[in-house]
């Protein structure tokens, strides 16, 4: 049966392959991004290939933006049955230069360089905001939809790092482990109407935020990047398609017993301890 599927972040290159894959299936599907130019492409790949889909520019951090889309959504597409919070990211004024702090890096004075003590407070709220603030309201206007009828379900982006925190990026770390306890709580609170809510915690993906960080302009592992391929049994960063399986599972009638889940796709990196 065909639903009306909302994704938050859907321009991005992970929520974007969920999008189409949920279009593949017969869904609705509505493609919401802070970047219109971005969502808009998506829907158009989706529609001239059969699909359904519309974009619509929204800020996962601005209520009355999402109850405007909201009401476009509800008009063109129906009522909202599936919702996935896939805005989020990282921000450089929350993250520090080193992984580990040495007594001399106070006395550092190189241009950019910072400390946890350096961290900039603003930079620390916008990405705590971002990826936990962005999951929460999104929610509280979309999933209003799905109260009184059957098979509706919530799917957050976690993150493998909501585990065991990575070096160097403290608020986005937090932040995923709030959107990780969010899912579960949010799962017990729904239970009662009907509406499950599960997360999926991806690993190391390669997407347009985290590319120069990873990898070099040749292509070649950066020394961050080689580093997590080493922690990685499967010795490869994720591709969009991992996703998919998981994702509709989660958003069928097949899990309909599976609720507060957060399940890790990351290649074994949060199961392996180094050694």
């Amino acid at each position: 049966m065909s639903k009306v599927v909302v994704l938050t972040g859907a321009g991005g290159v992970l929520c974007s392959t969920l999008a189409k894959a949920f279009a593949k299936q017969g869904h609705k599907v509505a493609v919401l991004d802070l970047k219109i130019e971005l969502a808009q492409k998506v829907a158009d790949d989706i529609t001239s290939t059969g699909g359904k889909a519309i974009a619509l520019a929204a800020n996962v951090l601005e209520k009355p933006s999402l109850e405007q889309a909201k009401t476009v959504i509800n008009e063109k597409l129906g009522s909202i049955d599936i919702l996935v919070n896939g805005a989020g990211g990282n921000h450089p004024l929350g993250t520090t230069s080193n992984s580990f702090l040495y007594e001399e890096d106070l006395m550092s004075k190189v241009e950019g360089f910072k400390t946890y003590f350096d961290l900039d407070t603003e930079g620390i709220k916008f990405v705590f905001d971002l990826n936990f603030v962005g999951t929460f309201l999104p929610t509280q206007v979309f999933a209003k939809d799905m109260i009184g009828k059957k098979g509706c379900n919530i799917l957050n982006i976690s993150s493998m790092n909501a585990f065991t925190p990575l070096t160097k990026i403290p608020a986005y770390s937090g932040a995923k482990a709030a959107v990780s306890n969010f899912t579960q709580w949010l799962a017990v609170h729904l239970s009662k109407v009907n509406v499950r809510v599960n997360a999926l915690a991806p690993g190391f993906f390669l997407t347009e935020q985290n590319r120069n960080l990873l990898t070099n302009s040749d292509g070649s592992l950066t020394q961050r990047g080689q580093q997590i391929i080493d922690q990685t049994p499967m010795g490869r960063f994720g591709m969009p398609e991992d996703l998919i399986s998981t994702t509709m599972f989660l958003c069928s009638d097949e899990s309909s017993f599976v609720t507060g889940v957060v399940i890790p796709i990351d290649g074994g990196f949060s199961a392996y301890s180094g050694v």
